[in-house]
């Protein structure tokens, strides 16, 4: 099992080793100062968003300490985790399902979306998604289509929207833009 440190909403990895093997496991967390990384190449500690340690540690894979050295439980970490997301029930439930079919899922924040989905980890490919997390309460303008499809476009990418409904399961509504 690995060991973090949860330091305000994020987790280091301090042992290198330990950053290291986590990276190669599935692309979780960054390197600090190493942009995009192959096969964990670097030596430096890793900080894991929220989101990704909490998926860590319901696997039973990431151990994550407070400030004191002390176990943070899951259920704790859930808790902090809705503090720092908005609608966290669904952005988690699609984080999940997208890393449960394998695909790597990292924060989307420079894209304005939740999620940049890659097929094969950064540094490897391009990430060929943008998704962005509703619930089945949210509405939708045609210009919010437009606007987040110009820019997925204008980066190469597929703009996707994850609605997750009461049963909690994602659903996918992928948008493609042609030439005609």
């Amino acid at each position: 099992m690995f060991t973090g440190k949860l330091i305000g909403n994020r987790i280091m990895i301090w042992d290198i080793r330990e950053a290291q093997q986590l990276y190669k496991m599935g692309f979780f967390g960054k390197p600090l100062g190493v942009h995009k990384p192959k096969n964990g190449e670097f030596n430096t500690p890793t900080i894991l968003d929220i989101i990704e340690g909490l998926y860590l540690a319901e696997r039973r894979i990431l151990k994550v300490l407070d400030g004191d050295g002390l176990e943070i439980s899951v259920r704790k970490l859930m808790k902090i985790c809705e503090k720092e997301y908005r609608d966290f029930e669904e952005k988690y439930a699609v984080y999940k399902d997208l890393r449960d079919k394998k695909y790597i899922a990292l924060p989307g924040i420079k894209f304005g979306c939740d999620f940049a989905v890659y097929e094969h980890g950064p540094g490897i490919d391009h990430a060929p998604y943008l998704v962005q997390v509703m619930n089945g309460r949210d509405k939708i303008s045609a210009t919010y289509v437009v606007l987040s499809g110009r820019l997925a476009t204008t980066v190469r990418k597929q703009f996707t929207i994850a609605v997750v409904g009461v049963d909690k399961i994602p659903r996918y509504l992928a948008f493609e833009w042609w030439k005609s």
